[in-house]
């Protein structure tokens, strides 16, 4: 079998390159997204000292006591802490297997933002939980997130001359999404115990809405993306973001573009020592946004009914949630 289609593209040939190379890109861009929907971003501008401080910080707050980190506890979906054993992954569609959950605890940290619409803003953007034990994790987290805002819009820009629409197109659609940061701690064999069957730190699924923007660490408990019914080690490259589409953008293209299945593997034997801590950047439509297939000759599946942004994520939140 053959591996997916997984290219690292070098993000100064966007912001520095002339015509033909900013070209180039878009056509990179596109094709990755139509293949696997996956790509690699190099020299992306995300600085790796923040990424560090936060784990840093990420740690230190996981590393708290049960009782404690309690205090900051949410749901799927929702800001602050989510234990292991709440969040079960799937496709979309399937129930959560509540005798699976990943293997992970996450905090979860939204878009300091409204849309000036109280219904909307009581839902999707409540105040950010902020751990006082961790004074750190506010202002790193915060300057992380705001730092790749702008990787994400220099991808939309990016999507919308692949699909000649224009570079603001998708602009004027996402800049009210929640962006949501996940920071996922996947523990140590010695810490979780054997897996179950069918049990992974994160369960086979696809992700949700319009683009994922994961910094990840290399590991035997590693990402796996799919193809064709296999599963593929996901390729590694120090510094380099890895970036996916949601089920939303790829239902906006009319399947153009695919969202692929991916998972990470539970701990395992080789390692029972290894931790990994995954800083995971959710990039969403406006919630408001009535996500309608785009016509031939973009899309190619238009027979999907329009569907509300944020009545799909609240769906599938609901879904992933154990308990």
């Amino acid at each position: 079998m053959t591996a997916p289609h997984i290219p690292l593209i070098d993000m100064t040939r966007w912001r520095q390159g002339d015509a033909a190379a900013r070209n180039d890109v878009v056509t990179q861009v596109d094709q990755a997204l139509r293949e696997s929907g996956f790509l690699l971003l190099g020299n992306h501008g995300v600085s790796t000292d923040l990424a560090r401080g936060l784990r840093a910080a990420a740690k230190a707050f996981f590393s708290l006591d049960y009782d404690v980190k309690a205090k900051y506890e949410t749901t799927v979906g929702g800001r602050g802490w989510l234990p292991s054993g709440k969040e079960a992954n799937s496709y979309d569609g399937e129930e959560a297997d509540a005798n699976s959950p990943d293997m992970k605890e996450s905090y979860t940290i939204g878009r300091n933002a409204s849309t000036g619409n109280p219904e909307l803003d009581e839902y999707w953007f409540k105040p950010n939980v902020w751990p006082s034990e961790v004074p750190e994790l506010a202002a790193l987290a915060s300057a992380y997130m705001t730092a790749v805002y702008e990787v994400y819009d220099e991808l939309l820009r990016i999507c919308g001359e692949a699909l000649g629409l224009g570079t603001e197109w998708f602009i004027e659609r996402t800049s009210a999404g929640t962006r949501t940061l996940n920071i996922n701690r996947y523990p140590a064999l010695k810490e979780t115990g054997e897996p179950k069957d069918g049990q992974f730190r994160v369960g086979p699924h696809t992700d949700w809405s319009i683009f994922t923007l994961l910094d990840r660490q290399p590991g035997y408990g590693g990402f796996q993306v799919e193809q064709d019914g296999q599963w593929f080690d996901a390729p590694f490259v120090e510094g380099a973001l890895v970036i996916n589409i949601g089920d939303l953008m790829a239902r906006w293209t009319g399947d153009r573009w695919c969202s692929t299945r991916h998972r990470v593997l539970p701990p395992q034997d080789q390692a029972p020592d290894e931790e990994l801590i995954s800083l995971i950047q959710f990039c969403d439509a406006n919630v408001d946004a009535v996500i309608e297939p785009m016509a031939p000759p973009i899309g190619t599946n238009t027979d999907l009914p329009p569907i509300e942004a944020g009545e799909y994520l609240r769906r599938r939140a609901l879904a992933a949630t154990v308990g």
